[in-house]
């Protein structure tokens, strides 16, 4: 099957989906997000399915998205997703949609009894159409702009089967009188929240090397673990992107040299911090 696409990036554009969307039964939805370098995950496409097309938004184009809530909570309109929990979770947050009628490609596949839930294996079992995903598309920047064509092509393909599971898993499911069971699943999946990430208190003890330190050097560590923490989630970049376990931990068995650690630009940045935390313990 062929991934028609549009990326909608104009009024005309998004007339059109409106169109469609107005008549449609199904809609299968997607989302490309990186979770990778951001402290709080990064919402960077959503991919919507319907009929024949699938309709590619760009949220860091400050397109006006408001209007899709309107067909995520009619009752009328089944949402097709696979592995649903983050996609819902990320578009609550950023646009507080409110979901009904979902069903959840990969928990009907495991209240049916299969082991391997991927994606890729679910189409290959129901449309039997081998799926290869390209894993350097999978892993790249989903938020530089401009995309490219590999990308946009890569986000379309998956949306495109989930109408082809969703059918031919409802009917398993109906015979297999496990009906009730997945809708009551769904209605959980749908009422998901978005949460905050909250620090470790006891993480500092999982870094490797911790067992070596002195007892004043733990102590170190570990306030400089709740400073990461905190100062990572304030510049929304990844804590392991802001400093590496394996700095923190070499700065704190060699305070006097952080240059060995920290780039000139950080020293300028958080230098006062990290003295003051030094001084303090």
């Amino acid at each position: 099957m062929t991934a028609k696409w549009l990326l909608v990036d104009t009024p005309r554009k998004l007339q059109r989906a409106v169109s469609d969307f107005e008549q449609a039964e199904i809609l299968s939805i997607d989302t490309e997000y990186d979770s990778f370098r951001y402290f709080r995950e990064k919402l960077c496409l959503i991919q919507i399915h319907s009929n024949h097309t699938t309709y590619i938004f760009d949220p860091l184009d400050n397109l006006n998205l408001s209007f899709l809530g309107k067909y995520f909570d009619n009752q009328q309109v089944v949402k097709v997703l696979h592995a649903a929990d983050n996609d819902i979770r990320l578009l609550k947050r950023d646009y507080k949609f409110n979901f009904r009628n979902i069903f959840d490609t990969h928990r009907a596949a495991l209240l049916l009894g299969f082991k391997q839930l991927s994606l890729e294996k679910m189409i290959k079992e129901f449309a039997d159409v081998e799926l290869k995903k390209n894993k350097k598309i999978q892993r790249s920047p989903w938020d530089n702009r401009p995309l490219t064509e590999e990308q946009l092509q890569y986000a379309a393909q998956d949306v495109i089967y989930l109408p082809i599971l969703y059918k031919k898993q409802y009917m398993e499911l109906s015979a297999g009188d496990l009906t009730e069971s997945a809708m009551n699943d769904f209605k959980k999946i749908a009422g998901t929240k978005w949460k905050e990430k909250r620090i470790d208190r006891q993480g500092h003890t999982k870094i490797s090397g911790y067992n070596s330190l002195n007892q004043q050097q733990k102590d170190l560590l570990k306030k400089l673990y709740i400073w990461r923490f905190h100062r990572a989630k304030d510049e929304n970049r990844a804590v392991f992107m802001f400093l590496p376990d394996s700095d923190l931990l070499g700065l704190v068995q060699d305070i006097g040299h952080p240059e060995k650690y920290l780039s000139q630009r950080k020293i300028k940045a958080y230098g006062d911090d990290l003295n003051r935390i030094i001084k303090n313990c």
